[in-house]
């Protein structure tokens, strides 16, 4: 899962990258909300981490701008800002949670998890895809008879972006863009598809010759 932190708080900002990417999360950080904003046109990102008062483009105007351009991808708001206003203007610009500063680390992760489950698996908590075949949308995990499938980290992500476009084709070229951001040879991200397929003991993962791959559920 890729994170777009808009923070200008140095230490604060290292803070939040550091945790994040220890439980699993990849973060670009920024302090400038112009440089987040044509950041975002570059990467794909799963969230939005944004501060409100930063210099270029403040929190508020940048996901405004987002959302009227038809980018539904989540974010939270982390602000120091108390006043009711502000917070009736963060939810209008389109965000689906308001952390205020001081926070703890521990309560950020729990936000990211709730934002994430309810935007991409509908709140659920256990994707069942029968035959004892489970996905833990907060651990992101995979499970068979209550055995772990264990996953490198690209196959991981392989998984996580097929559940994101669930009932739609997966490219190559969106798997590029989602998890390398880069160019990367075709032939080496079937490679990596087919052996998250072999440790899968269903065929969960359908290929649609020339197209791409989908789950269907």
């Amino acid at each position: 899962m890729k994170v777009l932190l808009l923070e200008d708080e140095y230490m604060l900002r290292v803070s939040i990258t550091e945790f994040l990417e220890d439980i699993g999360f990849e973060v670009q950080g920024f302090s400038n909300g112009t440089s987040a904003f044509d950041a975002i046109y570059e990467t794909q990102f799963d969230l939005y981490l944004l501060d409100v008062n930063v210099p270029g483009m403040n929190g508020f105007d940048l996901l405004r701008t987002l959302r009227k351009e038809g980018n539904k991808t989540p974010a939270i708001f982390l602000t120091s800002m108390v006043n009711v206003n502000d917070l009736q203007e963060g939810y209008k610009s389109g965000c689906c949670d308001y952390i205020r500063k001081p926070f703890d680390l521990t309560e950020l992760q729990l936000r990211i998890i709730h934002a994430l489950k309810e935007h991409y698996h509908g709140g659920e908590n256990l994707l069942d895809f029968g035959e004892g075949l489970i996905y833990d949308t907060e651990k992101f995990t995979l499970s068979h008879n209550d055995h772990n499938i264990t996953l490198s980290k690209t196959e991981k992500e392989i998984f996580g972006v097929l559940l994101k476009h669930k009932n739609q084709i997966v490219s190559v070229e969106m798997f590029q863009d989602e998890i390398w951001g880069e160019y990367v040879d075709p032939a080496n991200i079937r490679v990596q598809i087919n052996n998250l397929r072999k440790k899968i003991p269903m065929e969960i993962i359908q290929n649609r010759r020339g197209l791409g791959y989908i789950i269907e559920r």
